[in-house]
């Protein structure tokens, strides 16, 4: 039995709304990370690496929480991808360079998905993928538009006893059929 290599996608989640396509027009226009419209930003990409990853990665979401005193680190899990907010005093960038490394150091298949070319250029340089926000939020509309292919409704092959019978024996029971 052939082992799967375990997997994790660790997404910059402020940078990737900030700079993928598919969440930018909502953060342009609602700076705020606490206005309403930001929230359902950051909840779009929560749903958008949920149903991404699927069962066979695994996730971690990192906010930077580091300018905000009230950051107590505790992480939550939504639909298996585990959301993390960088403690006080603390970048987000920071975390996620600890994720990346511990995770290759335990011999885990790693992804990280920023546009910061700081955090590019180290986890890469320590062996880690890294993939854009924006190429993020294009491999996650390719994969709606790939589900909603496979949903369109099919006609269903109409199955009869004659397209089961080979020609040569459709044929003698037709004549059968038509001499009597």
């Amino acid at each position: 039995m052939v082992r799967s290599r375990k997997k994790l996608l660790i997404v910059d989640g402020y940078n990737v709304l900030r700079s993928g396509s598919r969440y930018k027009p909502v953060s342009r226009d609602h700076p705020d990370y606490t206005d309403d419209a930001f929230n359902i930003a950051r909840e779009r990409l929560i749903n958008d690496v949920v149903n991404y990853t699927g069962r066979d990665t695994s996730a971690i979401i990192v906010f930077d929480g580091g300018d905000n005193e009230f950051s107590d680190r505790k992480s939550q899990t939504v639909g298996g991808v585990r959301i993390v907010f960088s403690p006080t005093g603390q970048t987000a960038d920071k975390v996620i360079e600890k994720l990346a490394h511990d995770a290759r150091e335990r011999g885990v298949e790693t992804l990280v998905v920023s546009s910061d070319a700081t955090i590019q250029d180290t986890v890469f340089g320590g062996g880690v993928d890294r993939m854009s926000a924006n190429g993020f939020s294009h491999e996650v509309s390719m994969y709606y538009a790939d589900a909603r292919l496979d949903e369109t409704p099919k006609v269903a092959e109409k199955r009869t006893i004659a397209g089961r019978i080979d020609a040569a024996t459709l044929e003698k029971l037709k004549a059968l059929r038509d001499g009597l």
